[in-house]
């Protein structure tokens, strides 16, 4: 029975999209998504490599002059790799642009 449900409502979706002639298995913002999500992969490594080889602490300006991102796309994977690994420490600034970040190795 779910399964007849399920196949309704897949039926019912094709059709309605076909009468406001829409294509309803073209997804184009899945794969910008997906496009997206690669090139912040991308930073985010830059910025992580670039974190794990400075000696002192730094902020996102100086991880984007040194990385080529963008200042607030710097700052965000900062904070995600604070949040996410526990080698990096985060001192808060007055504003977001003075918060430093620093790599600390294992022990």
């Amino acid at each position: 029975n779910l399964g007849a449900i399920i196949a309704t409502f897949e039926r019912a979706v094709s059709f309605y999209a076909s009468l406001v002639n829409i294509n309803a298995y073209h997804q184009p913002g899945v794969e910008a998504g997906k496009k997206a999500a690669g090139a912040f992969l991308n930073v985010l490594a830059a910025v992580r490599s670039h974190l794990a080889g400075c000696s002192k602490s730094v902020t996102a300006d100086e991880v984007a002059a040194a990385t080529g991102a963008e200042p607030e796309e710097a700052w965000f994977c900062l904070v995600h790799l604070w949040a996410n690994d526990g080698r990096v420490t985060k001192v808060a600034g007055a504003t977001p642009a003075a918060d430093c970040f620093a790599w600390q190795a294992r022990a």
